[in-house]
């Protein structure tokens, strides 16, 4: 098995450097690929003077999904797995890599948050939508034969959020199998820089229209999860108000940015299902961008 690793990151430094010792330590075989988004807390320094990376790609996008795919386009093994910056993986993380792709396409693993008492580890999560029983992979510990990435043609760009279930729902549509590794493990990292992103509710919409009206068309199990989403959002945001954690007019404005996301997602998602036919699905995957680097650092 011929293994790259991919590690996206943006202003990441101090956690990137984390997975990279790591990587380091338990996969020294495998290719790292590190794809830098335009970071400004010198993350391009830090890595360049690692003797452990073999490419590093410089891109002006902060979407995660080009930075997947830039570096996916630059890496050179039969299996290609992302790591997210703040994950470590370990010894036995590889192996279960080898073991989990001998028997399915795609293989994923938990990811284990330290706490008091104890890792808290994730579960696999298994829905079926329209039929159709798809398996979701954690998008931060996931490994691909490249068949599967050169069938799907990568992430669709279009998605600045949840570009991983998007492509969950392609791969439920293929004969392509997702296998979850329990012992495919990656450890929750804590550096000095990071934090939770504030919740974007309109790209949170849109997203989810978007992906459910591209992969299904008007089903009625698009608009039944999708009612059902911003039902529970709704009342949950509401909570929020009685409970004076955030005033009528925040939950007035959140409620706007819910129709507006899901109005041009449903739109934008119907056009990209006619566009696309294929089993890719994907009218704005890999092959379809120009060269998304400004600067490759090539050192293999």
């Amino acid at each position: 098995m011929e293994l790259s690793v991919v590690v996206p990151t943006l202003n990441g430094r101090d956690r990137l450097a984390g997975t990279l010792d790591a990587l380091a330590s338990s996969v020294p075989a495998a290719e790292v690929v590190v794809v830098n988004g335009p970071s400004a807390d010198g993350t391009t320094g830090m890595v360049r003077e690692r003797d452990d990376v073999d490419v590093l790609v410089e891109i002006p996008d902060r979407s995660v999904a080009t930075a997947r795919n830039a570096g996916i386009g630059h890496a050179s093994g039969s299996v290609v797995a992302l790591v997210d910056h703040g994950l470590a993986v370990d010894e036995a993380w590889a192996e279960a890599v080898r073991t989990g792709l001998a028997d399915a396409d795609v293989v994923t693993g938990p990811t284990r948050r330290p706490r008091r008492a104890g890792a808290a580890t994730e579960t696999v999560e298994i829905r079926t939508v329209a039929g159709r029983e798809v398996t979701y992979f954690n998008s931060g510990n996931v490994a691909f034969d490249r068949a599967v990435l050169d069938a799907f043609d990568g992430y669709d760009e279009y998605l600045e959020v949840g570009g991983s279930r998007d492509l969950a729902h392609r791969l439920a549509d293929s004969e392509f199998s997702v296998e979850w590794a329990q012992s495919m493990a990656v450890e929750r990292t804590y550096g000095a820089d990071g934090g939770e992103p504030q919740r974007d509710w309109g790209w949170k919409y849109r997203s989810l229209a978007y992906r459910l009206t591209k992969n299904y068309g008007t089903h009625p199990t698009v608009f039944r999860r999708l009612f059902g989403h911003a039902g529970k959002d709704a009342v949950d945001a509401l909570g929020d108000v009685v409970r004076r954690k955030s005033g009528p007019s925040k939950w007035l404005a959140t409620g706007r940015d819910v129709l507006s996301g899901a109005a041009v997602g449903l739109k934008d998602g119907l056009s990209a299902r006619a566009r696309d036919r294929s089993i890719a699905r994907n009218p704005h995957g890999a092959s379809k961008q120009a060269e998304r680097a400004v600067s490759v650092y090539d050192w293999r």
